[in-house]
């Protein structure tokens, strides 16, 4: 159960999404139930007729942002840059930013490296953080996030495929939640990319309540695990915020016995580390570093909506701890026989 290789699949490659579906809400439901393991085919429009009218569903809000930037070092080479903690870096009231960022380069980057984009933005390599992250400075006139909307570009995941190795226009609507409004994430809360204005209004027609938090995912959720026992691994942190009014509202339901359904691992996270021991959410901001892998005792959420993910992953490991490591597994293999469509732009499952 600890063992990094208790988590691998073997998936198709012709199975991973490579494209959205024209219609949000017309993606597959794969759905769950975590005592008897039983499975159930679905459309992800038909959700409001699996969840109660007592039920409270927790959305993420965090929008992405434009955060990929193609340039030039000083010597004429190409570089990309992947700004990794937009929600941090941003916080600074001057025309000089620092933001940790992954770096692409035919060379190895070094410290002091300088490096141009349009619109007159420079910056300089101050500092290496890790093997992988370097500390950047951008220098540039104006305003830097109506800056990264302008030259910036959609932050795909690598498995999705770009002619070009650029996002379509297409990516940088729908790879984003039609609930979006905070900017910050580096990537997207996927579970979310299936929801439309109707269903959402149909959530709320038959009672669902619909609690907003935002966490501003980051490079943490998708380091790999690369070491043998998952117990070992450490989560890197990422920003979040819980307000009083979600607060309040996830602690009525629990009170009164109603289930709280979580829509991504992202949401899970977030409110399992906001909660106290009897499962009441805190109205809290910061920091979260939760790693959920089996064994991990759920004090908050009932039931959840999440996407397929990597083999070998935190996020396959936390709904492992949720709904059991062989029910996951057995329910992948299912879908992986169906033909369901995989990771980020995939379909969708329903654990409860």
């Amino acid at each position: 159960m600890f063992s990094v290789e208790d988590y691998d699949y073997n998936l198709p490659e012709s199975l991973i999404a490579q494209e959205p579906v024209a219609e949000r809400d017309q993606s597959r439901l794969l759905t769950l139930d975590c005592q008897s393991g039983k499975l159930s085919h679905n459309v992800f429009s038909e959700l409001d007729t699996f969840l109660k009218p007592s039920d409270v569903l927790v959305i993420n809000n965090t929008r992405v942002v434009p955060g990929r930037l193609v340039g030039k070092k000083e010597t004429g080479g190409r570089v990309e840059v992947l700004i990794v903690n937009y929600a941090t870096g941003i916080q600074s009231p001057s025309h000089s930013k620092q933001f940790d960022c992954l770096i692409k380069a035919s060379k190895p980057t070094r410290v002091g490296t300088q490096l141009y984009f349009p619109e007159n933005v420079h910056a300089t390599v101050i500092s290496r953080i890790d093997e992988y992250i370097h500390r950047v400075s951008f220098f540039y006139s104006g305003d830097f996030t109506d800056i990264l909307e302008k030259i910036g570009e959609t932050p795909l995941p690598p498995y999705i495929k770009r002619d070009g190795h650029q996002p379509s226009d297409t990516d940088r609507s729908a790879y984003q939640t039609i609930y979006a409004s905070q900017t910050g994430a580096i990537a997207a809360p996927t579970a979310g990319f299936h929801f439309t204005d109707d269903l959402m209004t149909r959530l709320k027609r038959k009672g669902i309540q619909v609690a907003k938090i935002t966490l501003h995912v980051g490079y943490g959720t998708f380091l790999p695990v690369r070491v043998k026992d998952i117990r070992n691994h450490h989560m890197h942190s990422e920003w979040f915020d819980i307000s009083k009014k979600t607060a309040s509202i996830v602690n009525e339901a629990k009170k009164n016995g109603r289930r709280v359904v979580a829509v991504g691992t992202t949401s899970v996270r977030t409110l399992e580390y906001a909660a106290d021991e009897f499962g009441y959410v805190q109205p809290t901001g910061g920091d979260c570093d939760l790693y959920i892998y089996p064994g991990y005792q759920f004090r908050v959420i009932d039931a959840m909506i999440t996407n397929f993910h990597l083999p070998k992953s935190t996020l396959l490991m936390l709904v492992s701890a949720f709904a059991s490591r062989e029910k996951i597994l057995t329910a992948y293999k299912t879908a992986i026989q169906e033909r369901y469509r995989f990771y980020s732009y995939g379909d969708g499952m329903l654990i409860q």
